[in-house]
């Protein structure tokens, strides 16, 4: 055999002997099963999307090397329990949690399950971490530090409205975790009258209660709004928006979105972002880490973003010196 033929048979017995050997690997490739608990997904898709393409940036394909399985709630956490029971069942190697209520559901169902939450508003006084440096157990995740933005939203709102007196606070009893509901309240509170405005703090604990609620509003002769975030409430947001056009009501909302959908002004951090890093958990735990090694994310930066079209409508000039500081102006 001379030395061209010898090198062409070596060629065709490694191209033998590595087909299978390829086969092999791809049969061995290992499949990450992820359960999605969603709050209610139709009305915000985008956040979902969001942490689909996170996953997908960190080289995940449904069906190749990722299944997700999606459990949604339809906006009713009552259903949270059984959901993440079917999860369990189908053995997944992480839950991915979209709300307080459902984390809590979580980690009452399972003390050993990885559980990673997109969204938290207070993650260590609601009982799903032992502390944002070193989680511990089973949960970790993003948190919103939401008690905190409360007043931050109001300063916002004071500087675009000087001549506000009286807000209305629209919470949620039970949308996030008792711990929270409680210092975002005393929060709103607190930091209404360090800038002159005194509250009025009204309920709606479903979206039926929304007209009643706004009614609240005008017969106290509240002359402005804010709204403490839910997943119910973020979901609803353009009914929020609005009753609060029809009622005449500036508002500031912590996410952008209710902007987005025709709302005054928003203060907060990027949900999407959120759900994006999310993403960034799941790969780590699915390559061994410990969630109770992985420190909770908290958001970094805070967007400013002002609809121009809702403020003309409302009769309001914005002052020059909170345009310039806006991340956004929405024409």
């Amino acid at each position: 055999m001379d030395r061209v033929q010898r090198r062409d048979f070596l060629i065709a017995a490694g191209a033998i002997l590595a087909a299978p050997l390829a086969a092999d690997a791809q049969q061995t490739v290992r499949i990450a099963r992820v359960g999605y608990l969603a709050t209610n997904p139709a009305t915000s898709p985008h956040l979902r999307d969001a942490f689909f393409k996170g996953l997908r940036d960190l080289g995940y394909i449904d069906g190749r090397n990722v299944v997700v399985e999606i459990r949604d709630a339809e906006g009713k956490p009552e259903r949270f329990p059984a959901l993440v029971a079917e999860l369990i069942a189908l053995k997944v190697d992480v839950i991915v949690t979209t709300s307080t209520a459902g984390t809590l559901a979580a980690k009452q169902a399972t003390e050993t399950l990885p559980i990673v939450f997109a969204v938290a508003a207070n993650p260590v006084p609601d009982g799903l971490v032992a502390s944002l440096a070193r989680p511990g157990g089973n949960v970790t995740g993003c948190s919103l530090l939401l008690p905190e933005l409360v007043g931050k939203c109001l300063e916002q709102l004071k500087q675009v409205v000087p001549g506000v007196r009286r807000v209305a606070v629209l919470w949620q009893p039970g949308g996030r975790g008792e711990s929270t509901d409680r210092d975002m309240v005393r929060a709103a509170e607190v930091a209404a009258r360090t800038v002159g405005m005194s509250v009025l703090v009204v309920e709606a604990r479903d979206p039926a209660d929304f007209d009643r609620a706004f009614l609240d509003m005008t017969k106290a002769r509240a002359d402005a709004l804010t709204v403490l975030t839910s997943a119910t409430l973020i979901g609803q947001r353009n009914r929020l928006v609005e009753l609060a056009a029809r009622n005449r009501l500036p508002a500031v909302y912590p996410w952008r979105e209710a902007v987005d959908a025709g709302g005054l002004m928003s203060y907060g951090p990027d949900l999407a972002d959120n759900y994006r890093r999310a993403a960034t958990y799941v790969d780590k735990i699915v390559k061994g880490a410990k969630p109770g090694d992985l420190p909770v994310e908290q958001p970094t930066k805070f967007e400013l973003v002002i609809n121009l079209k809702t403020a003309k409508s409302l009769g309001l000039t914005i002052p020059q010196s909170v345009l310039v500081r806006a991340d956004e102006l929405i024409h």
